[in-house]
């Protein structure tokens, strides 16, 4: 009889012990029985008879996690503060099946500027590197011919996009060149094509999966490429747990089987740029002129509206951004444009009306709403934004013959809405586009001649150490979008100009000031880490909360930022209480939180990325 220790598929439970009289391989998902039903597991390690009497396992399937997976599963369970269970089920397990011997032909590959080819040159001399180029230079052609290389040795690769149901274009452009072998890979694709695409997978047909950050962990044999595009997006960040981060696992897992590892986006991360080798791109792929201009209106006033009637009768194309609305009101300035900060962390605060007072959501101070603008002393603190149905009310109404686009996720709720959406607009049918981030999805949109980016204020008063570096660049990402093909009219709707016009011409000069201000307080050189407490019982959380900084207050090498109610006092009924924390070792931070890794009333969130 052989005795084996298993981990419940996504499950929370400990490990359990179960019997076999046939030997199994490790790694291999059997299912066991427990209580009245059956689950499916994964074997770890062949044990000694326990003290116990066991059950025996019900059934061998064909699937089973290669050793690799078992190992990034127990990072993840360590790291990222999950059980194992919940860890190895993120992973899509091998399958027994023959394999085809899929020979492949090359295509003729896109020709590339010197720049690009230099660009190229660099990162094939390298195992891990940051694509920083422009909006517009061309990097998706470098990552076909990464991928063309890759596929010449036998080899597979993945291709992350941050929301690949909303971005179908670079899926559309790889698929040109490689055609089957290709597969996208979705929250959005049916059940069926999922079975079969992870069948393709299995048999050796699909090669390249572009998808979404669960593209990750599909069970392709010998990768070799990685690619993180947008690697600045948020979306790489799982919410709910295990809280990865599919940019950093990337990392790892390419470290861990030899793959090359490329992050590729126009605005990197601050701390990325100071991590990783950086190879530039600095121009585009075709050279057009921008003229940027600066209005101190937040509202789509006379000369706003003037520069879109005059782009439409031209027979050219608009975009107007309007981030989304957040779930907190800054107090900002209209007359100096500055939002109102905590005196203690550099950071907007968020206006709490029910309380009348600014509360600082990194270390809870708090304040009485002020009637004076601390910086320029006059009565303008203001907290008005309309979003993108009221923009598009009022565009219908003052422009004639304006055909608008909306893009958000209100409208563009799956990647078919988009892709007939971009339809539109590339066919000429629409010309004017009205959306919210998803604008600066990487998406290419050849006739726009004109920029109007609204609401960079309230992005920067947001109370998020992240705050100015996210408002910079969308600033970039959303210019990047027009000016393709002709000059482009880039009209940017601020009170502070000043702030915002150093940072124009280079993303690099925003990065590089950037990196000092976060000297000594923020990531890269600190690291943070979040504890979310949540209770149908206010003082059951309170409670917990207080216990759990008074056991941190013990430890050294660790600050507690702050605590107390989380920005969202209440989701689903519950009471919420959240506790920062900052360290400069790792070490210590990790050791610090695994005191409450089995305490399944406290989420863990480590590096985290909103704080709400």
């Amino acid at each position: 009889m052989h005795y084996y220790q298993v981990a419940l598929l996504k499950s929370s439970a400990p490990l359990l012990t179960y019997s076999s009289k046939e030997p199994i391989n490790l790694g291999s998902i059997v299912k066991v029985p427990l209580k009245s039903s059956s689950k499916l597991a994964v074997i770890l390690k062949e044990e000694q008879k326990p003290e116990f009497d066991t059950q025996d396992i019900l059934e061998l399937t064909k699937n089973y996690y290669k050793t690799w997976q078992l190992e990034v599963a127990k990072f993840i369970q360590n790291y990222y503060f999950s059980s194992f269970g919940e860890a190895i089920a993120l992973f899509y397990p091998f399958q027994n099946l023959d394999k085809l011997e899929i020979e492949y032909k090359e295509s003729e590959l896109p020709k590339l500027t010197k720049l690009q080819e230099k660009a190229l040159k660099e990162i094939e001399s390298k195992d891990l590197s940051l694509l920083f180029g422009v909006t517009g230079s061309g990097k998706t052609e470098i990552y076909i011919h990464l991928i063309s290389q890759v596929l010449k040795q036998n080899k597979t690769a993945i291709v992350l996009m941050p929301e690949i149901a909303l971005t179908p274009q670079i899926t559309k452009r790889i698929t040109n060149y490689f055609g089957d072998i290709v597969a996208p890979w979705h929250s959005k694709i049916t059940k069926k094509k999922r079975e079969e695409i992870l069948n393709s997978i299995a048999s050796g047909k699909v090669k390249v999966v572009i998808g979404a950050r669960s593209a990750l962990f599909l069970p392709l044999e010998n990768l070799g490429l990685i690619v993180v595009d947008e690697e600045h997006d948020d979306s790489y960040k799982a919410m709910s747990r295990p809280r990865y981060n599919a940019k950093d696992l990337a990392i790892y897992i390419g470290k861990k089987l030899g793959a090359k590892v490329l992050l590729g986006t126009a605005t990197p991360l601050v701390s990325d740029y100071k991590k990783f080798e950086v190879v530039r791109l600095k121009k585009p792929y075709k050279e057009a002129k921008k003229e940027y201009k600066f209005i101190a209106s937040e509202e789509l006033n006379f000369e706003v509206l003037n520069a879109i009637k005059w782009t439409v009768s031209k027979g050219e194309q608009a975009l107007i951004f309007v981030p989304t609305r957040a779930n907190f009101k800054y107090l900002v300035c209209s007359n100096c444009g500055k939002n109102q900060n905590c005196p203690f962390c550099s950071i907007g605060m968020s206006l709490h009306r029910k309380k009348r007072a600014l509360v600082c959501h990194y270390c809870n101070y708090t304040q009485a709403i002020p009637k004076l603008c601390q910086f320029c002393n006059t009565e303008s603190l203001t907290t008005q934004r309309v979003g993108t149905a009221e923009v598009k009310e009022l565009l219908e109404n003052e422009i004639e013959n304006a055909k608008i686009e909306q893009f958000d996720a209100d409208t563009i709720t799956t990647g078919n809405k988009l892709a007939k959406a971009l339809d539109r607009v590339n066919r000429g049918e629409s010309n004017i586009i009205v959306g919210t981030q998803m604008l600066s999805k990487g998406h290419d949109y050849p006739e726009i001649t004109l920029s109007v980016i609204t609401g960079l204020d309230y992005i920067v008063a947001m109370g998020d150490y992240r705050a100015k570096e996210r408002a910079i660049s969308l600033m970039h990402q959303i210019a990047g979008r027009s000016g393709r093909n002709k000059d482009a009219q880039i009209l940017i709707q601020t009170a502070q100009p000043d702030f915002f016009m150093p940072y124009l011409k280079d993303y690099e000069d925003f990065i590089k000031e950037e990196l000092e201000f976060r000297e000594g307080f923020y990531p890269p050189e600190q690291n943070l880490a979040r504890l979310l407490i949540a209770n149908r019982d206010y003082n059951k959380a309170k409670d917990k909360t207080d216990e759990s900084v008074n056991i941190l207050k013990q430890l050294k090498n660790i600050e507690l930022v702050g605590a107390g109610l989380a920005p969202i006092e209440r989701i689903a009924n519950k009471w919420r209480f959240s506790i920062l924390l900052r360290s400069q070792s790792k070490k210590s931070l990790l050791e610090a939180l695994h005191i409450f890794m089995n305490d399944r009333a406290i989420e863990i969130d480590m590096d985290p990325t909103e704080f709400s």
